[in-house]
């Protein structure tokens, strides 16, 4: 509820806060109490609401200081500025906004293109909220292709236990038994061998990640589809593969062009990835490929009206603005491959060089240094004894540092680690920053006497 000090009406008469842009009251604003269960009687001046709605969003993190999102945290005033102008624009009008929904397909191929797909005009594809938006499309065309074996046993889904939550919720509501293949002592994703050892004629697809959030690193996906390739020699059993490039996808077409990951993989059938992450699109964009269209069963598949055609859509959100398609088409003209290429390894570089900095200063142990996803992980060394990575993550949280830190998953319990995402505007500056804090931090921590965290508190990270 909205309290107001003395004459409500003739208070908002008299306009905003500010004295200068016509209000009386110069503290009109100190009298409010923003509404919290129930909307006010009375409306207040656009300026006022503002300011009052500003003021509580500064308790939020610096979002540039946050080393644990993997979202984009910033782009050119250009690209905002393009977004801005079409925020309005519904994407699922496709037959009201048809230029929108042409820079949607224009993506699609480009994002072909960079996947190597055998043939771009069979490949089919879309934009998504995000990635676990699309991961749920994908997850559904493997069931549907598994239906229609004619197979009578429960669907399951092979994964490593690295897998974003968007897969286990995928899982759970659309009934697939989720195969989590756990992290084995040095071994934090999954594996070729151990992907086979889990599969049987009820699989209908394995998911490969192209960049671990716990650690990013890259899953050996052409070790995972060789492995299975054999596998249906023997069998007979044809389990495709989706590879998950939520943020890789976007990373190794730059930096690592001779890795063997997508398309070129006959078993690959899908692959997906965040235009709002290593995209470098403001949230939320995702995209989604099939490499024909038989990898896609059409019954999943509406068509609207477009250009006085039909145009497919697949998808489980309808209403959403085009701002985001808008700025990723403005990405791809504006960087073209050597920007891409130079921006991803900018990030890269600073990771690389961050995370050695962090190893030099003695009492933390890399277990990534950042030379696949620009993101490395690492704990501390056996001999500390007085703090914890929980009490690293709380004291550079003091400084405005969002470091991340977390346990990992079932038979890795044990190990707790810190995790930094470099992105775009992330510099060797800030970087050095950060190096500063955390060595003014280390005398406190060394000198405490034990972990002050409550080990019960600890929890796995999914993001």
């Amino acid at each position: 509820m909205v309290l107001h000090s003395g004459n409500t009406n003739q208070a908002n008469r008299r306009g905003g806060s500010n004295p200068l842009v016509g209000g009386r009251n110069p503290a009109f604003a100190a009298t409010l109490t923003l509404p919290h269960h129930r909307l006010a009687e009375e409306p207040l001046p656009a300026d006022t609401a503002l300011q009052l709605v500003r003021d509580e969003l500064l308790l939020d993190g610096n979002a540039r200081l946050n080393l644990a999102t993997f979202v984009t945290t910033w782009m050119e005033p250009q690209a905002r500025d393009l977004m801005a102008e079409c925020v309005d624009k519904n994407m699922i009008d496709k037959d009201e906004y048809p230029q929108t929904a042409d820079l949607e397909r224009r993506c699609v191929s480009i994002l072909a293109d960079l996947w190597h797909a055998p043939d771009q005009a069979d490949v089919i594809g879309c934009s998504t909220t995000g990635s676990s938006e699309a991961c749920m499309l994908a997850g559904m065309a493997l069931k549907r292709r598994w239906s229609k074996l004619g197979r009578t046993g429960r669907p399951n889904l092979v994964m490593g236990a690295n897998v974003q939550v968007c897969w286990e919720k995928f899982c759970e509501y659309w009934e697939v038994e989720p195969r989590l293949v756990p992290m084995d002592g040095d071994r934090f994703h999954l594996s070729a061998e151990e992907a086979v050892a889990h599969c049987d004629e009820n699989t209908i697809g394995v998911v490969a990640i192209l960049g671990s959030t716990f650690d990013g690193s890259y899953e050996p996906v052409a070790q995972i589809a060789g492995a299975l390739d054999e596998l249906a020699g023997r069998t007979g059993w044809d389990i495709p593969v989706h590879v998950d490039g939520a943020s890789g996808a976007m990373i190794a077409p730059f930096l690592d062009p001779d890795l063997v990951w997508d398309f070129q993989l006959p078993r690959v059938a899908s692959i997906n990835t965040s235009g709002h992450k290593y995209g470098l699109v403001y949230p939320g964009v995702g995209w989604v490929l099939w490499r024909n269209h038989d990898a896609l069963p059409q019954e999943l598949v509406f068509n609207v009206n477009y250009l006085g055609g039909e145009m497919p859509t697949f998808a489980l959100n309808f209403s959403r603005p085009g701002a985001e398609v808008a700025a990723q088409y403005y990405t791809f003209v504006r960087l073209g491959r050597e920007g891409f290429r130079a921006v991803q390894q900018a990030s890269r570089d600073v990771a690389m060089g961050l995370s050695a900095r962090i190893a030099e200063l003695g009492p933390f142990r890399l277990l990534t240094r950042g030379d696949e996803l620009p993101v490395f992980a690492f704990t501390t060394t056996p001999d500390v004894t007085s703090f914890d990575v929980f009490d690293v993550s709380r004291r550079l949280r003091e400084r405005g540092w969002l470091v991340p830190a977390y346990t990992f998953p079932a038979n890795r319990t044990d190990l707790a680690v810190l995790r930094v995402v470099c992105r775009n505007g992330f510099t060797n500056d800030l970087a050095d920053l950060l190096i500063d804090d955390l060595s003014r931090d280390l005398p406190e921590l060394q000198a405490q006497s034990g972990p002050t965290h409550d080990p019960k508190a600890s929890t796995a990270f999914h993001h």
